[in-house]
């Protein structure tokens, strides 16, 4: 069999949807006869964006420990065994020569039943705090893609190699902070030039947190002129659309497709603190402000916030504290150029933009060994 053949696995947001189709994206174009397979979970969000970037996905009946529901979770042992036996039939139908885990919940059988039948493994570490899958999957993986340093403390040194997290290629082919984007990204929001601009993203799925700390400050917002372009997310979108009503300073959207527009018109940028944002705006190189979720596992979202703001690259606001202080914290930086400039030079020293062929770069190697 000549053709390289290659099965990328994970998904469930788009912190891990988005980096695996960057290096999809990357493996064709250095080897456009590459074979490539996602393998996902059902019902979840890979389900249906891979398939719009042009890939073929199958889905694993796989979910993760559902916190305070005993029911959910009884059906979850007969999950994670169906699971393993349809990756099996995968993998030995496919026959994959490497298989790649971005994280989420189909990365780990696929990984366990790949490496079970000998097919080198890649794994794709995103945050600066392992989690207990990647922890597992590690012992038989090949190589580890990971972002940050000081990684050897939960994986084995030897097998890891620092590439950096892949971003959407709108986002890593930006320069300056996009700011020849700016005259267009401005008119597509419909926001105005003059005003300065705070982007507040909650990732794709919103951030309940967020959308709180502006709906606490709304009263503020509407007596001065800083303009708020304020991604809310599907769930809570109705509810802060209502709020911004009569509120020229306030845009809602409920979900941000140019996100490389919404980056170039940002002045300051507030968001939370899961992996893919970070890498991206590491590559944009703009004031940023965290605040990291505390309803992940292992509260992985602090220790990637606390990683930038021990290089003085970022701004870290509790989520217990983020009510009453984002907003002002967001304005006051507006205010301080000085602050803003130091920021900005810290966390663009952080940022890898060709982490994607990194990537590849190991993936090529494992397929050759």
């Amino acid at each position: 069999m000549n053709e390289l053949r290659v099965i990328i696995s994970g998904g469930g947001t788009g912190g891990h949807i988005f980096p695996a189709i960057a290096i999809a994206n990357a493996l064709k174009k250095r080897k456009p006869e590459v074979k490539i397979l996602f393998v996902g979970a059902n019902g979840r969000m890979e389900m249906e964006k891979v398939p719009q970037a042009g890939y073929e996905i199958k889905g694993l009946n796989i979910a993760g420990f559902q916190r305070g529901s005993i029911v959910k979770n009884l059906a979850l042992p007969f999950k994670l065994i169906g699971s393993l036996l349809k990756a099996n039939n995968i993998v030995r139908s496919f026959k994959p020569q490497v298989a790649v885990g971005v994280g989420g919940y189909a990365s780990g059988p696929l990984l366990r039943v790949a490496g079970f039948a000998d097919v080198p493994t890649v794994i794709q570490e995103q945050n600066s705090f392992a989690g207990v899958t990647n922890k597992l999957l590690a012992k038989s993986a090949s190589v580890i893609c990971t972002a940050y340093a000081g990684m050897e403390k939960v994986f084995p040194k030897e097998k890891i190699v620092i590439t950096g997290n892949p971003v959407r290629a709108g986002i890593a082919e930006m320069k300056n902070g996009g700011s020849e984007l700016r005259p267009e990204a401005f008119k597509y929001f419909g926001l105005n030039p003059q005003r300065k601009t705070v982007l507040i993203i909650g990732g794709s799925l919103g951030a309940r947190t967020l959308n709180q700390s502006v709906e606490a400050a709304i009263n503020r917002i509407k007596e001065g002129e800083v303009q708020i372009l304020w991604q809310t997310g599907k769930t809570y979108f109705e509810h802060c659309q209502k709020i911004g009503e009569g509120v020229p300073q306030l845009k809602v959207l409920q979900f941000i497709d140019r996100m490389d527009l919404a980056y170039a018109c940002a002045d300051v940028i507030v968001s939370r603190a899961g992996a893919l944002s970070i890498s991206e705006l590491q590559l944009l190189g703009k004031p940023v402000i965290l605040v990291p979720s505390p309803n992940v596992t292992d509260d992985h979202q602090t220790f990637n916030a606390m990683a930038l703001v021990s290089e003085g690259a970022a701004i870290m606001i509790k989520d217990s504290e983020a009510k009453l202080n984002l907003i002002g914290t967001a304005f006051d930086l507006l205010k301080n150029e000085t602050q803003q400039k130091q920021l900005s030079a810290a966390i663009s020293k952080m940022g890898i933009p060709d982490a994607a062929d990194r990537i590849v770069d190991e993936i090529l190697k494992v397929s050759k060994s």
